[in-house]
């Protein structure tokens, strides 16, 4: 497990980055790269939506240009902070500090969940996914954005000590032993050189 993949260090580790973290998000998760992964979710303009792992909300105010029933949840509350400050006068989203593994929501309570940059500090990826399969009604769908492993070994290692990097069929045997049947991968990256991410959509069983 890596050093960030521990829920205490990751709130401590976002207290400081949520200060810098609009700035720095665009060189690794751009607009661009968000527009095509909210195609490939395609969420409809009455769908409720939960946007796990939310940050400062850049998933979130791409979402509100789809649907107005955009609900999100981080455990950092710097990040809420950041969040709140764009969004909560305006009631545009409710947010909620909370688990990725243990979402406070019903079964069904959603027609969508998506998840950027949130992946790679969970300490138990299948259970996470498993309740993001729980709170989804059947049929709709789960979009997850998380690193794409170094094809360096040297720097895969170096990667796995701070949080979790996966590859393709890494993702296969999550989304798999998670009880999704049916999902695809995409690669996406900011630009030549940079770190490139692996995006999931995948489809609650009916």
């Amino acid at each position: 497990m890596g050093v960030l993949e521990d829920k205490a260090r990751a709130r401590v580790f976002y207290k400081y980055l949520s200060r810098v973290y609009d700035e720095i998000n665009p060189f690794i998760w751009n607009e661009s790269m968000r527009a095509d992964a909210i195609d490939w979710l395609d969420p409809a303009p009455d769908d409720r939506v939960l946007d796990v792992g939310c940050g400062t909300g850049f998933a979130t105010e791409g979402l509100l240009e789809r649907t107005d029933n955009v609900h999100g949840l981080d455990q950092s509350s710097h990040q809420l902070e950041r969040a709140w400050e764009k969004f909560g006068k305006t009631d545009q989203v409710r947010f909620y500090r909370g688990d990725a593994e243990r979402l406070p929501f019903a079964d069904d309570a959603f027609d969508a969940v998506w998840s950027s940059g949130s992946i790679e500090y969970w300490p138990d990826p299948v259970a996470t996914l498993r309740e993001f399969c729980r709170v989804v009604k059947p049929g709709g769908s789960v979009l997850v954005v998380g690193p794409d492993a170094p094809t360096s070994s040297v720097f895969g290692r170096v990667a796995d000590a701070i949080m979790l990097f996966y590859d393709e069929d890494e993702a296969d045997r999550m989304f798999d032993a998670a009880g999704f049947e049916e999902f695809e991968h995409h690669i996406q990256q900011a630009r030549p050189g940079s770190p490139r991410a692996i995006t999931t959509v995948a489809h609650v069983p009916e």
